[in-house]
């Protein structure tokens, strides 16, 4: 049973809303581009269909044998609620409520916290076995701190060929292709590789998915120079991710 409200050492007390999450965001943070309801919808229709399911089993392997599963960015907590094994428990992290909505009723097992990855994450130190970071932002210093000892973080950037032909197609943002590089840089000297895999592979979309699969990312904020409807239906596009493992050298 969900409790009504949460208390911290200094008496501090969050209620918990009736659809399951607690927001513990602070005055200065703000929600700025958030997941809105229409793009978590279509998050929750898209994952929901199994497109991305190859990316959910590897990440799934990634975390046999945690106790405690964490998603920072964890936006419908598909993923996480993928990740978790048969007695582990999983801590969903998103700034969008309206994800997290969606996230505290993906599994059972899976509490839901809006909070900002940029600000210091309502965890203890040393708690997390497997800290899962899914096309989301990455905060350093706060992953070392709550991961323990021999905790793994588990990043899944696009690479360069992602969404192909779409990207073209539709003109939607283009991955960096130095994207790979830069991940590395953002976890400074905090972090060594561990493991990596590139997980590609297509898939047939309808137009309905197409416009699930735009609608649920950061090409949702932009217009696009060409309808949807002017794709063949179905078309084949490219899914190209990198799974990368990392342990922490703190």
């Amino acid at each position: 049973m969900v409790p009504e409200s949460l208390s911290c050492r200094h008496g501090h007390s969050f209620d918990v809303a009736k659809q399951g999450y607690v927001n513990l965001l602070t005055g200065s943070s703000k929600p700025g581009t958030a997941d809105t309801p229409a793009m978590v919808a279509a998050r929750d229709d898209f994952l929901g269909a199994g497109h991305y399911d190859p990316i959910a089993d590897r990440l799934a392997e990634l975390s046999a044998g945690a106790e405690i599963v964490a998603d920072a960015g964890a936006g419908t907590g598909f993923y996480l609620g993928r990740a978790l094994g048969s007695s582990a428990v999983g801590l969903a992290l998103d700034i969008s409520k309206h994800a997290l909505r969606r996230a505290a009723r993906a599994h059972p097992r899976i509490g839901a916290v809006v909070a900002d990855v940029w600000k210091p994450l309502p965890v203890r130190d040393q708690v997390v076995d497997v800290l899962l970071n899914v096309f989301a932002p990455r905060n350093a210093a706060e992953f070392a701190r709550v991961l323990k000892p021999d905790g793994m973080l588990v990043t899944v950037t696009p690479g360069p060929e992602h969404l192909w032909p779409l990207v073209d197609r539709l003109g939607l943002l283009r991955v960096d292709e130095d994207k790979e590089g830069r991940l590395a840089a953002s976890l400074g000297d905090g972090f060594a590789q561990a493991v990596q895999d590139r997980v590609e592979f297509d898939v047939e979309l309808g137009h309905k998915a197409v416009a699930e699969v735009v609608g649920m990312g950061p090409s949702a904020w932009h217009e696009r120079e060409t309808p949807i409807g002017a794709l063949p239906d179905p078309v084949s596009v490219r899914v190209s991710v990198l799974i990368t493992g990392w342990r922490s050298r703190w």
